[in-house]
């Protein structure tokens, strides 16, 4: 009853038919860049319409007319048919294909392709992972080659326990300009290595990468250093005092973690690093430019999570910290450094460089060089002197 009323109410405006106007062959079609391809509008039996009024349009651009033109050009077979040739194709402008369309002299459509001109996918390339907290695992990749196929690639992150787990795919992807990632956010074994893998797939060929083999407890690396304080030491000029916790996410865990700090200047934008702080969290920071403010940051590497022989992977740095160093505006007893901006006179920078040359044979050894770190800790040699021997006045 009901397809009685739909014929009623819409027979006499709209003819329905199964016979298309006109058919495009090949329909769609994957091809390689440089390729050639000769494609057919064939009008359909009810068409009143005659090859001869047609025309073709690539992405919009009309094509030449029939006739002895140029490659490209299209040519009618028959009176119910016409064919176009393009030579030596471009990869396709669009993720979505080139649109190659069959007009009426009018310009009605009446039929369309896309064409898809690319590459088939390279072996992608730097698969690398980690687990932050090792709760998940984040896998990261490039494209092989130039990247670049010019159709639709799908990329598939896979993995499984090494010894008897089956195939599981990730599902969270994300891409970027150079590389994709993807996402595993839970569900994972620990002290079970491992194997991934990515593979590419598109209409013109599949490639797989490398597999590499991990566990998650070798590969984590966790959030950054909580509570991470700055300040003064005392009336100290050229000094602050860095004080953080360990990251909370692996307080129960049984790890070895090691630290790094880096500051700059508040109108500068290269950081200095200190790499050789270890475990400990804390750190005073010397040899800075008197009443001056500071932006410090910390970072951790979780090493050894439970035994682990693997070097752990650095977290992100903290939220940057700020202090200032103070300005007394005084000398420090017995020192030889003038805290004007003027330079030091030449007897002055003499008997400096006497006093830090006889510290350097004394404390330095090995192969230590020359650096400004070394000439830091003479500083904080020399001012703990200074204070010992005003204590001893004192007393």
């Amino acid at each position: 009853m009901l397809s009685l009323v739909f014929l009623v109410l819409f027979g006499p405006h709209v003819l329905f038919s199964t016979t298309p106007v006109a058919v495009i062959e090949p329909q769609d079609p994957a091809l390689l860049i440089g390729s050639s391809l000769t494609a057919t509008c064939t009008l359909g039996a009810g068409a009143e319409l005659q090859a001869g009024a047609l025309y073709w349009t690539l992405n919009g651009r009309r094509l030449p007319p029939s006739g002895p033109a140029p490659p490209g050009s299209p040519a009618p077979l028959g009176g119910r048919a016409l064919s176009v040739t393009l030579r030596r194709l471009n990869g396709s402008r669009q993720r979505s294909g080139d649109n190659l369309v069959c007009h009426a002299g009018d310009g009605r459509v009446l039929a369309g392709s896309c064409l898809h001109v690319g590459m088939p996918p390279q072996k992608p390339v730097n698969l690398t992972c980690w687990s932050r907290n090792t709760k998940d695992l984040s896998c990261q990749w490039s494209p092989g080659g130039e990247g670049e196929t010019f159709i639709p690639t799908q990329y598939i992150l896979k993995y499984k326990l090494r010894w008897y787990g089956r195939e599981k795919e990730c599902e969270v992807y994300s891409a970027g300009q150079q590389h994709y990632s993807c996402h595993i956010p839970r569900d994972l074994a620990l002290f079970t290595p491992y194997e991934i893998w990515v593979e590419a797939a598109n209409q013109l060929g599949s490639n797989t990468s490398d597999v590499i083999s991990l566990d998650i407890l070798d590969v984590v690396t966790t959030d950054p250093p909580d509570r991470v304080a700055v300040s003064r030491v005392g009336e100290q000029e050229d000094q602050l005092s860095v004080r953080w916790a360990s990251p909370p996410a692996l307080k129960d865990f049984l790890f070895q973690a090691k630290y790094q700090i880096r500051y700059r200047l508040e109108d500068s934008e290269e950081w200095k690093v200190v790499d050789d702080v270890g475990n400990q969290t804390s750190c005073l920071l010397a040899g800075l430019w008197p009443g001056t403010v500071y932006f410090v940051q910390v970072r951790c590497n979780p090493v050894g999570i439970y035994g682990s022989r693997k070097p752990g992977i650095w977290s992100d740095w903290s939220h940057p910290t700020a202090a200032s160093t103070p300005l007394t505006g005084r000398l420090q007893a017995e020192s030889c450094e003038p805290k004007s901006s003027e330079p030091p006179s030449n007897s002055t920078l003499r008997r400096e460089l006497k006093q830090f040359f006889g510290w350097v044979r004394k404390h330095a050894t090995g192969c230590t060089g020359m650096s400004i770190k070394l000439y830091d800790q003479w500083r904080v040699w020399q001012q703990k002197t200074h204070r010992a021997r005003n204590q001893g006045r004192v007393l």
